[in-house]
């Protein structure tokens, strides 16, 4: 009697519990400390004080007060889109697809009854669990679904973007101008830099300048190698320079970085292993105990004490499985 009584407080306080859980594992790195990335565009346009000369300020002065204009002029730029975050077109139209808002809508709208269907049919759940079931699913998959592909299409624009600013400055060493060297990388490369590269020179034709052109490409492909590019040809157009030596440096820091990323993944394969290993254990040993003796699995879905328990597990496997990924993820 006395444990039948305490089961709905321990049910509280697992409920309560995996709440806490899952928003520190959610918000817990964001607050503990600022992007790595941020902080380096942070230091980079970092405005000195820079003092006059007697005789006024010389050529250089002027350059680098230039250099200081555009980068906190780029830096306010990055915060507002940063403080909005993408719409929906946005990331729709950044994951290469073609939908308007109805499309998405009709698609969230057919998972969901998909999903409705399949609840009683397959699963043999009732209709109130197959409505919940519906509307996560017709909510979730959708959004999955475009993040994924949209993180495809960054994976893919990050691995070919250092070849097109190679072209460039080939191009601008041999004497071509920059704009038919922008033409070559919009009909030569591959996708998605070659359909983002076309957009540049179509905007360029209709009368926009070049550095507004590529701020523009930075706010559609939202990377740290888009918005490096467009530092530079910002602060090429306005104080000049060698612009070949610029891009030279930029291939060269692009690449390090995918060496950076390659040397990362290689060496958190072990942790990614271990993590996938653990969060797929206590999923492989149900089953196994379902093969062997499915009597006692089956008090966790027969009765109302082991949905509770098994719904609680499920919860804080999930916050493991979040605070294990935030563990292997690193930031550069």
């Amino acid at each position: 009697m006395l444990f039948a009584e305490l089961v709905p407080h321990l049910i509280a306080l697992l409920a309560a519990l995996s709440a806490i859980g899952m928003i520190v594992a959610a918000f817990y790195p964001r607050v503990a400390k600022p992007s790595v990335a941020h902080a380096r565009f942070l230091t980079i346009a970092a405005i000195a004080t820079v003092e006059e000369a007697p005789g006024g300020p010389t050529d250089e002065t002027r350059r680098r007060r230039a250099v200081e204009a555009t980068l906190k002029e780029m830096e306010d730029k990055q915060k507002a889109k940063r403080s909005t975050g993408p719409s929906l077109l946005d990331r729709m139209r950044q994951a290469g697809l073609g939908w308007s808002k109805r499309t998405y809508y009709t698609v969230c709208a057919a998972t969901g009854g998909v999903v409705l269907l399949l609840g009683p049919s397959v699963f043999g759940l009732g209709p109130l669990p197959s409505g919940g079931f519906s509307l996560a699913g017709g909510l979730l998959l959708p959004h999955l679904y475009v993040g994924m592909r949209r993180t495809r299409r960054f994976r893919r624009f990050t691995a070919e973007f250092p070849n097109a600013v190679d072209i460039i400055v080939r191009g601008v060493k041999s004497g071509l101008p920059l704009a038919d060297c922008l033409k070559i990388i919009a009909t030569e490369t591959q996708e998605p830099v070659r359909s983002e590269f076309k957009v540049i020179v179509e905007d360029q034709t209709l009368g926009m300048p070049l550095d507004e052109a590529v701020q523009r490409l930075a706010g559609r492909m939202p990377l740290p190698e888009a918005n490096f590019f467009a530092i530079v040809i910002a602060i090429q157009s306005r104080t000049g320079g060698s612009l070949s030596e610029a891009l030279g440096n930029l291939s060269k820091v692009l690449r390090d970085r995918v060496k950076m990323g390659a040397k990362i993944k290689a060496m958190s394969s072990e942790a990614k292993s271990s993590a996938g290993i653990i969060a797929a254990l206590p999923v492989a040993v149900a089953g196994l105990m379902y093969l062997t003796a499915p009597d006692y699995i089956a008090l966790l879905v027969t009765t109302l004490t082991g949905k509770m328990v098994l719904a609680a597990s499920a919860v804080w496997m999930g916050a493991g499985v979040l605070v294990m990924r935030k563990m292997i993820n690193f930031d550069f």
